[in-house]
C-alpha cells in the first residue's frame, strides 16, 4: 500500500523532464535563416570577355565571333553604357590584335551596339612573355552575393541550438543570382502586357470547335 505515492510521483517526475526537453528541442523554427546570411544585391560589376589572339591572326574565327555577339547581348540588356575594346600594346601580338579591332567593331556593331557605345584603348603588356589578349569589358548591374567558404564557428557548437551552420545556403544563393537572367526582377514583378484578343479569340474559337490549338 505504501507504493502507491512513489509511483505517482515517479510519473510526475518522468512528466516534468519530458516537458523540459520538448521545451529545449525548436525544430519548428531554425534561427539564422540562410537568405539573411547570404542575401542577393544588386551592384555594379565589371563584366569582361578575354579574346585570345596569335601574332599571326587576320581575322576572328567563327566562333570567337558568336561569342562576341553574345557579350554584346548581355550589354544590351544590363548596361546603358559603353563597351570598352582593351588593346594589348608592346606584346608580340600588338599588331595582330590592332588588325582584329576592326573584326571586333564590326561584329559588335552587327549585333546592335553603336559606334558611340564602344571605346578603344591600350594597355601595357609584358613583350616577352604569353600573347595577350584582347579584352572587352563594361560595367553593368549584377545580382551579387558574398563569397562562400566562410567557416567563423566550430560545426558542434551548432547541435544544441539546432541551428544551420554559417555556409549553408550560400551555394544555392550564388547559383540563383548568376542565372538571374535581369535582376530587376528581383526588386519586384514586370508590368503584365496588354492581352491579344484577337489571338485569344482565334485559340477559343479552335478550342469549340475541336481544332488543334497547338500550333496555331
Amino acid at each position: 500500500m505504501t507504493t502507491k505515492p512513489y509511483g505517482a510521483a515517479l510519473l510526475m517526475l518522468s512528466a516534468a523532464l519530458l516537458s523540459a526537453c520538448a521545451g529545449d528541442l525548436k525544430t519548428g523554427s531554425i534561427p539564422m535563416d540562410y537568405r539573411e546570411r547570404h542575401p542577393i544585391v544588386l551592384a555594379e560589376a565589371e563584366s569582361t570577355l578575354d579574346i585570345p589572339v596569335s601574332p599571326n591572326d587576320s581575322r576572328l574565327p567563327i566562333g570567337m565571333r558568336d561569342t562576341i555577339k553574345g557579350f554584346a547581348q548581355n550589354f544590351a540588356s544590363s548596361s546603358s553604357g559603353y563597351i570598352q575594346i582593351q588593346l594589348p600594346q608592346g606584346s608580340l601580338n600588338a599588331s595582330a590584335a590592332s588588325r582584329l579591332s576592326g573584326d571586333i567593331r564590326k561584329t559588335l556593331a552587327s549585333a546592335g551596339i553603336k559606334g558611340q557605345q564602344m571605346v578603344v584603348v591600350s594597355y601595357a603588356a609584358d613583350a616577352a612573355g604569353d600573347a595577350a589578349p584582347i579584352r572587352l569589358s563594361f560595367i553593368g548591374t549584377k545580382a551579387v552575393t558574398a563569397s562562400c567558404g566562410e567557416w567563423p564557428e566550430d560545426l558542434s557548437d551548432n547541435t544544441s541550438a539546432n541551428r544551420n551552420w554559417y555556409n549553408f545556403g550560400c551555394a544555392s544563393q550564388n547559383n540563383l543570382a548568376a542565372q538571374v537572367a535581369n535582376p530587376g526582377d528581383l526588386l519586384g514583378p514586370r508590368g503584365q502586357t496588354p492581352i491579344d484578343a484577337t489571338r485569344r479569340s482565334t485559340v477559343i474559337g479552335l478550342y469549340r470547335s475541336g481544332g488543334d490549338t497547338s500550333s496555331n
